[in-house]
């Protein structure tokens, strides 16, 4: 790829975001990066540029429109064409109805849909001019059904998801493939072999989701043709039930 093009990842935590940035730079896009605190990027970028490949760290909320804008025109600027987004933030809590305080909803909210939309809205006025991007949201089994103790994260994916749909008929004509990822199942993270050891015991059967694996079916997303796009993916391994 002689042409110089960016993905911006948000909410490059350690896990999925992380493999997501690593799977492109293996490719020669340059992985920009962000989370609220930039410092905690380092070892994902040294890593990276360990192997042979570019990436830049950013310290932004996507909660902030002022901070949003300022991200996308910084890279536009001093980097390169932005040619993939994904929005990858969970703010998965769980709290009973009555202990759910309007705070703790709206924040939720804030992380999990609003800040969806400024990210998107500023894809898509980037993209738009060169008629071509990719635009990828995270989802969970939220995205789907609420369930018990969940009411802040489902009301929030699933305003992700409608917000996802909206933009892909609207995009879609005009270049752009959005797509929303739904990971139905526990992720290989620090997370889980810390809080929940009986799930994890099952990463030996393959019963839990790798994020090498989720990061690779966002590439192979990247990659397909305008006649056979997906808009909506669902992974879970196979020992998912649904």
């Amino acid at each position: 790829m002689n042409e110089k093009r960016a993905i911006l990842v948000v909410g490059a935590g350690d896990a999925t975001g992380s493999a997501i940035a690593r799977r492109f730079a293996r490719e020669g896009y340059i992985a920009c990066v962000t989370r609220r605190h930039a410092e905690k990027l380092a070892p994902l970028v040294a890593n990276i540029e360990a192997a042979g490949g570019k990436a830049q760290a950013y310290a932004s909320d996507a909660r902030k429109e002022d901070e949003v804008i300022a991200l996308f025109a910084q890279i536009e600027k001093d980097i390169a064409p932005i040619e993939v987004v994904v929005y990858n933030i969970g703010a998965n809590v769980r709290f009973p109805i009555t202990e759910t305080t309007a705070r703790v909803y709206y924040k939720v909210w804030e992380m999990g849909c609003f800040g969806g939309f400024l990210i998107g809205r500023e894809a898509a006025k980037t993209m738009l001019p060169r008629g071509r991007g990719s635009i990828f949201f995270t989802g969970a089994t939220a995205s789907l059904r609420g369930s018990s103790g969940f009411a802040a994260f489902a009301g929030a994916k699933h305003g992700l998801r409608a917000l996802a749909q909206s933009m892909a008929r609207e995009l879609g004509p005009k270049g752009i493939h959005v797509a929303q990822i739904i990971v139905d199942a526990a992720i290989d993270t620090e997370f889980i072999r810390e809080n929940f050891p009986q799930r994890y015991a099952l990463k030996e059967q393959d019963g839990i989701v790798n994020p090498e694996s989720i990061a690779e079916s966002y590439w192979q997303l990247h990659r397909q043709p305008r006649n056979a796009w997906t808009h909506e993916m669902d992974l879970r391994p196979w020992i998912e039930t649904w």
